[in-house]
């Protein structure tokens, strides 16, 4: 198993038992992949979800560049209940999870087809 597959796993076991959900997999896949070699970094394979810089960079950079949402409060909200379900006192919150359940919130799974 590669390094990715290891993060995927790990990934999906985070939606299973800090989320409640059950991930599709050839999904959570394909969004682990877009997110490119961030998922290797430290730094740059969470968000910080206490930062509104961060907020507003998952917003303008994956909503509305990637998944192409026109943008308003609704995506803001999106982002605060992802984070909520997540769990706030969660301190890893991984970037792929976070785009996962984003993916999924606004129904937007065809842009990875």
């Amino acid at each position: 198993m590669g390094k990715r597959d290891e993060w995927i796993e790990k990934y999906a076991d985070d939606l299973k038992n800090k989320c409640g959900m059950s991930p599709d997999m050839a999904l959570l896949t394909k969004v682990t992949i877009a997110c490119g070699p961030s998922i290797y970094n430290a730094d740059s394979q969470t968000v910080a979800s206490s930062q509104d810089s961060e907020l507003e960079t998952v917003k303008n950079n994956f909503l509305i560049k990637k998944l192409g949402l026109p943008d308003g409060p609704d995506l803001m909200a999106g982002i605060q209940k992802t984070i909520e379900t997540y769990g706030k006192s969660e301190r890893n919150k991984y970037r792929a999870v976070i785009y996962y359940m984003l993916t999924k919130h606004f129904s937007k799974e065809s842009v990875y087809s």
